[in-house]
């Protein structure tokens, strides 16, 4: 039996990988007298008078939800919200197992922005936060933007930022073990969808010396007439020679690659037309840009990919349950560019400096120091930045 099959024999034991369990006792007349009515009515007025108490007197303080409408669900493309539930069901059970943050799945049966936003807003009041899953972009981008502006609590699509948090905490980690400032080194990313322009904007945001964006067209340069608006703005803050040519031309030279597009498409050639000691993240799944043991053979100094079967696992589980922990611990109203900074500094550094190194730039994902450092950092990071409200 391979996993696949094992998988969906345990789904039918499963029937869900979550349940809803009740934290009120309610053995007798008086306890069903204070959890529902009539008491309960007076946490109902008290909330009326102050919206704020909904944090103190309902679960609404460690609960996210978990949303996602379908349209590119893992490698499997839009399948549907429907058929995405296995999936919104696994992510709340990473987040209660690895962070104890409550975790509800939605699954949204409309590819429309507007239809979107305007139904998690309406819902947004049972939350304390909202992780976008598996939308498709440039849709992905646009929704995540409006939310924001219409609801005040953290709004975070993992595709785009979990990915990235995760990328700069394995560069950080992987520059140290290479002798390498990131502010000095040229990257390379293959793939411009929403996991691309999230790990570029947030590699800036690091201090990254030259980035390059590789898409299908080949290197994103500014003034190219057939960029989208998320390209348009990443030709902006990228590409600082004006480089135009192919994947293979954007990586001559270049210190580090990272893809988030399809397999096999770095050869050894292009390995070995980088700079000395290269770093190669290649995360395309099931099959990466190029297996770690052609990417070794041909040069490559640090190998990283999305699979756990190869060292440097680039998981995204090592990032979100800390980084919701932590806005929710300070009642966050976002999580902007400094929780996310905050975030990979701390993954970064639960690797002790002892035990880094090129076979071990990230932490376990089983190690669960790590949602508690991230979340502390994540925290800290939110009072500093005057997002928290507690």
């Amino acid at each position: 039996m391979n996993v696949m099959e094992e998988s969906l024999q345990k789904h039918r034991e499963w029937k869900g990988k979550i349940e809803v369990c009740s934290r009120a006792k309610v053995n007798n007349a008086k306890d069903l007298t204070l959890a529902y009515t009539p008491g309960v009515a007076q946490p109902c007025l008290e909330i009326q008078k102050d919206p704020d108490l909904s944090y103190e007197l309902t679960r609404r303080a460690n609960l996210v939800a978990v949303i996602t409408d379908g349209s590119a669900v893992l490698g499997l493309g839009n399948i549907g919200g429907l058929a995405g539930m296995p999936v919104m069901e696994g992510k709340c059970a990473l987040f209660k197992e690895f962070a104890d943050v409550d975790a509800f799945p939605l699954c949204i049966k409309s590819n429309d922005v507007d239809e979107i936003v305007n139904t998690i807003a309406m819902i947004s009041d049972s939350f304390g936060g909202i992780n976008l899953e598996d939308i498709a972009a440039p849709r992905c981008f646009e929704i995540e933007a409006k939310l924001k502006e219409k609801v005040d609590i953290p709004v975070f699509h993992d595709d785009q930022h979990g990915t990235a948090i995760v990328v700069g905490a394995a560069l950080m980690n992987a520059c140290k073990v290479a002798n390498k400032k990131i502010e000095d080194i040229t990257l390379v990313i293959n793939g411009a969808g929403a996991a691309g322009c999230a790990i570029g904007k947030l590699l800036l945001s690091l201090g990254i010396g030259n980035l390059i964006m590789v898409d299908r067209e080949g290197i994103i340069c500014e003034g190219d007439n057939y960029l989208n608006e998320a390209h348009a703005e990443m030709a902006k803050v990228t590409n600082k020679n004006k480089l135009h040519g192919s994947l293979a031309d954007a990586l001559k030279g270049a210190d580090a690659f990272v893809g988030v597009s399809k397999p096999k498409l770095v050869t050894a050639e292009m390995v070995k037309s980088m700079n000395d000691k290269p770093i190669l993240f290649a995360m395309a799944n099931p099959t990466p840009e190029i297996m770690p043991d052609e990417a070794k053979a041909a040069g490559a100094f640090i190998v990283g990919t999305g699979r756990s079967d190869f060292p440097n696992q680039i998981n995204n589980v090592i990032a979100f349950p800390g980084i919701f922990k932590g806005a929710l611990a300070v009642r966050a109203s976002d999580i902007n560019e400094e929780m996310k900074m905050a975030a990979a500094k701390a993954i970064a550094g639960c690797v002790p400096e002892d035990k880094l190194n090129a076979e071990f730039i990230l932490p376990n994902s089983f190690d669960r120091s790590v949602p508690v450092a991230v979340a502390e950092a994540v925290a800290k990071a939110a009072r500093e930045t005057g997002v928290a409200r507690i």
